[in-house]
């Protein structure tokens, strides 16, 4: 869990950060769309695409302003960072269309979109230079570590709360965590807890730029802070023995061997006599595609396309998927993982290609992989990487890989279902 202690005096801090100081209405916590004018105004972004271009192309004289070592920078304390914001889906009827699903509920996707703008408001209040009226910093989101819901059901009618603030720095990058809770029933209940990794680069964002170091107050944030070292530690691991690296540990070996023996038709003496067990679907007939035209409607503050428009494509491609394999309505257990590789240009081709990788129980892991595809060149880029579990109120169907690439999705699928049931057991 997030400090609470932290968290809870959020509010009565804003007026010490730029932040929230800055935009606060009549002694009221920001709305969403505050927070991305806000973001606006830091980097000096224009609603205009013809105005936003030339606004970026000035950024390049806020070089002379960024620090050339870390200890050039004074330190910042967690406080410093602490945001809160209002989504007021009650109180602003007119709202609600926005983020409104079929099933009477909220799209989740939005939330991953709203998330996004939040870590980096909150990124940008840690190291926010109060001389200077526009940063010199580029913070953009590196990575989703970890997103675990709290709670099933969002409400389309009452209002959302969002709390977080910095718990961990490196040099060039910073860890934030937030949390999200909603109005029901005259209290506040908690929905979700999410861990962003964002990325400091230079005005033009080209290369890394150094951030503020962060001094935590008293052994709780301490505590939160050594956690943030940790998950870096877990992170690197994790990278190390990724599939794409190395083999299969022998327990995994033993797993893909008896799926294989598995499929094997005892009518034949041959490896390449294969039969689908009862009550499972080969891996190929699990995926679901999609493809955005990438518009400037689309880009963030950096004249790239919106991290969670990504993030809120790739969720519903995903869920899309899960509903269609599982028979019935999923639900949102844990999103985990989601790196970003590069960049996506306004006017990219993204290819989104979603696969049921793994299931035990009710659960389906998912993951989402897009690409950018240059139509002159016809090459691929990988952008990003997803990773969503799901679940569904009844027995599904087993995933069966045939291929060895196949195998290796389904045991990258298992090792991110396992990290997932084990951080929230």
């Amino acid at each position: 869990m997030l400090s609470q202690r932290v968290l809870k005096s959020a509010s009565s801090l804003m007026c010490r950060g730029f932040s929230m100081g800055q935009i606060r209405r009549q002694g009221k916590a920001p709305d969403m769309a505050e927070v991305r004018n806000r973001l606006r105004e830091i980097v000096g972004a224009s609603t205009n695409w013809k105005d936003h271009q030339q606004a970026l192309a000035e950024r390049a004289s806020l070089s002379q302003y960024l620090a050339q070592s870390q200890d050039e920078l004074p330190a910042k304390t967690m406080k410093d960072s602490a945001v809160e914001a209002h989504l007021p889906l009650g109180t602003q009827p007119a709202l609600r269309e926005k983020y409104l699903n079929y099933h009477n509920s909220v799209r989740f996707g939005r939330i991953l979109e709203d998330l996004d703008s939040l870590a980096v408001l909150i990124c940008y209040s840690h190291t926010w230079n109060k001389e200077l009226k526009r940063s010199p910093l580029s913070i953009v989101t590196a990575l989703v570590d970890k997103i675990d819901m709290r709670k099933n059901i969002i409400y389309p009618d009452c209002d959302i709360k969002f709390t977080g603030h910095v718990t961990w720095v490196g040099k060039t990058s910073i860890e934030a965590k937030m949390h999200m809770s909603q109005y029901h029933n005259g209290a506040y209940t908690d929905v979700l807890d999410a861990t962003f990794v964002m990325v400091a680069r230079d005005p033009e964002n080209k290369r890394a730029a150094f951030i503020n170091p962060l001094i935590p107050e008293g052994p709780e944030e301490e505590a939160i802070f050594q956690q943030g070292e940790i998950n870096k530690k877990r992170r690197v691991e994790l990278s190390t023995a990724s599939l794409l690296k190395v083999a299969p540990t022998a327990e995994e070996r033993t797993l893909i061997h008896n799926l294989f023996l598995n499929t094997l038709d005892t009518r034949t003496v041959s490896f390449r006599g294969r039969i689908l067990p009862p009550n499972s679907m080969w891996m190929e007939d699990a995926k679901m595609k999609g493809l955005e035209i990438c518009h400037p409607q689309e880009r963030n503050i950096f004249n790239r396309i919106f991290g969670g428009f990504l993030m809120r494509k790739a969720y519903e491609l995903g869920w899309a998927n899960a509903c269609a394999f599982g028979g019935c309505r999923p639900t949102l257990v844990a999103v985990d993982d989601i790196l970003f590789r590069k960049p996506v240009e306004i006017g990219s081709l993204l290819l989104l290609s979603s696969q049921v990788c793994y299931t035990e129980g009710m659960h389906i892991q998912v993951r989402v992989h897009t690409e950018v595809l240059d139509p002159l060149t016809r090459q691929h880029s990988t952008t990003n990487v997803f990773h969503f579990t799901f679940r569904v109120e009844k027995d599904i169907p087993a995933v069966v890989p045939q291929s060895y690439g196949e195998s290796m999705l389904y045991l990258d699928g298992k090792r991110h279902f396992d990290e997932t049931i084990r951080t929230q057991n």
